[in-house]
């Protein structure tokens, strides 16, 4: 048989071979995401997971860097190349792309009753009317600690306001360790593991957040003021040179051994885990006395929607009805410990860690950061100047009364609450 015919028979095999299977071809959905961190999890866990039960849909993870990530998808959208599922930010970079059409709604999507409201806040319109991702995970505040530090003081785990400084003295009168590893340098570490923190424990959480928004309290107020008071009181205890020291001049104090506890959030356990050579153990943030409610900040960081430009809504529909679900929550917060399933079905943690974190939502009330929803939308934006101020505060170069003023002055130049 001569190469030409064998070329001949090759080709109309093919041919044949096609046509018998047109009707089975797959459709492939594309996923946007800044998590380049996170391709192997989806390659290996989570798109397996999906496809084997979803046979003729193929999903691929596109990742783009984190910095590059929100020009990047604005010039897909407006060339009508983004992929058919968006990784969505939190607030108000999200609800742009709702607005102008590039996100769906998701209100007929089943799965949004396996969430609650506060679950949905970062993925809403102001009225509550429309959702247009689906909540994949959060992360929580709190204060990791030195296993090995506190069993050698003698300290137990503080739950009081006065407990915690008095765990902070003991250390410090020690001397082995810093007692606790933050800097005030990079500004926002100072505002979302020191403010945001342990804020929520004096404005009430979601109670303050909702009075802050509707204007019938400032920042001025007292329960406003009170944790810049206590954040005062950490100066003392954050070793020398705090004001020169960066986040990550931070997590290597902590991870080295050098410091006994480090004003957290979540996303730091798996790095923690690979770095630190001694146990770890978590706590909450500190109520003012006992018995008083405790409460947490669990901030939406994380979800994921439908290009409404599509070419393949069913199919994508399918996916996010998977993202939904308690199965899709057990394999990914388990694969990323310390990004917290916002499904109302609980996820048992393997990491001891994880778990301690997200044991608190049992006993403590949820709030998202202060910042975070219509409140930074103008000009000054109150989240950086949040930043600000918390540095200020705590190296003394701001009393608490007067950061309390700039934060509220600014919001009333441009923040008009709704009536």
């Amino acid at each position: 048989m001569g190469s030409k015919t064998l070329k001949t028979l090759l080709m109309a095999t093919s041919i044949l071979a096609t046509a018998g299977f047109a009707h089975a071809a797959d459709t492939t959905l594309t996923i946007e995401s800044w998590r380049t961190d996170d391709l192997a999890i989806w390659q290996e866990k989570l798109i397996p997971a999906f496809e084997a039960k979803n046979p003729g849909i193929k999903v691929k993870f596109s990742p783009t860097p984190p910095t590059e990530y929100d020009a990047a998808l604005g010039a897909r959208f407006d060339a009508g190349s983004a992929g058919d599922i968006i990784t969505c930010r939190p607030f108000d970079k999200s609800l742009e792309q709702f607005k102008r059409g590039n996100l769906a709604s998701l209100n007929d999507l089943s799965g949004m009753k396996n969430f609650s409201d506060v679950a949905k806040a970062a993925w809403t319109t102001d009225d509550g009317k429309d959702t247009f991702c689906v909540p994949m995970a959060s992360v929580i505040h709190g204060f990791i600690y030195n296993k090995d530090a506190f069993d050698k003081l003698g300290i137990a785990i503080p739950t009081t306001e006065a407990e915690f400084f008095a765990a902070l003295d003991k250390i410090k009168a020690d001397g082995t360790y810093i007692p606790m590893a933050m800097g005030t340098k990079d500004l926002w570490e100072a505002a979302t593991m020191g403010y945001q923190n342990i804020g929520p424990t004096y404005w009430k959480g979601e109670e303050g957040r909702a009075k802050l928004i509707k204007g019938e309290s400032k920042l001025t107020d007292p329960e406003w003021v009170e944790p810049y008071k206590v954040l005062l009181k950490w100066k003392d205890y954050l070793g020398d040179g705090f004001e020169a020291q960066t986040y990550p001049d931070s997590q290597n104090l902590f991870t080295l051994g050098r410091a006994a506890i480090y004003p957290a959030g979540s996303w730091e356990i798996g790095l923690f885990n690979t770095q630190a050579q001694f146990k770890m153990g978590a706590f909450p943030p500190p109520v003012k006395n006992a018995g008083d409610a405790c409460y947490i900040s669990d901030h939406n960081d994380i979800g994921v929607g439908l290009n409404s430009k599509s070419g393949h809504p069913e199919e994508a529909k399918k996916f996010l009805d998977w993202v939904a679900s308690p199965e899709f929550a057990d394999i990914y917060a388990n694969a990323l410990p310390g990004f917290f399933s916002l499904n109302s079905t609980a996820v048992k943690m393997q990491d001891p860690l994880a778990q301690e974190f997200v044991s608190w939502r049992e006993k403590c009330k949820p709030t998202i950061r202060s910042t975070y929803q219509i409140l930074s939308r103008g000009t000054p934006n109150l989240e950086n100047e949040t930043w600000v101020e918390s540095a200020n505060v705590i190296n003394g170069t701001d009393t608490p009364e007067a950061a309390a003023k700039k934060l509220q002055d600014g919001l009333d130049s441009w923040f008009k609450p709704a009536k």
